[in-house]
């Protein structure tokens, strides 16, 4: 069965996977879109455990301030190289990241990682993060976070 190359490259852009597996993705569910995304998160995930062992060296300390200027939050995410933190990706997960810390109090990182995701609550926090390292190839690491509230 022939594979649209609009469909492989779309779901390349979506998901940061290589042609070849976009493509063996597709092959492997017959087609089928929604099984081919939901494979190729697999093997990022995957792909983001092995990575686990490596130093976070860089990164960036990102701000998020809710626009009625009564929460904001500030995160902490770190990894490997300056490259991956200058990088597109990178700083839309510092953006998503900080959000979701404006969100409610979270007691600790690992609280924070297991909550769900507020735009897909299908997903967990971690589940960005392990897309985000799948993707840029690089171990991304929550350090620090925090929630400020002049609401109390």
């Amino acid at each position: 069965m022939p594979i649209d190359v609009d469909l492989i490259k779309r779901i390349r852009e979506e998901t940061g996977a290589g042609v070849l597996e976009v493509k063996q993705a597709l092959e492997n569910n017959g087609g089928d879109e929604q099984k081919a995304k939901e494979e190729l998160a697999k093997k990022g995930i995957a792909k983001a455990a092995k990575k686990q062992d490596r130093e976070t060296k860089d990164g960036l300390v990102y701000a998020y301030v809710h626009a009625n200027g009564k929460i904001g939050s500030m995160i902490s995410l770190a990894c490997e190289t300056d490259f991956v933190a200058r990088t597109e990706d990178f700083k839309k997960l510092c953006h998503e990241l900080a959000l979701q810390a404006a969100t409610e109090e979270y007691p600790s990182i690992e609280s924070f990682l297991a909550a769900e995701y507020v735009r897909d609550p299908s997903k967990k926090i971690s589940d960005l993060i392990a897309a985000v390292t799948a993707k840029v190839g690089e171990k991304i690491e929550l350090k620090n976070f925090v929630r400020l509230s002049v609401l109390g």
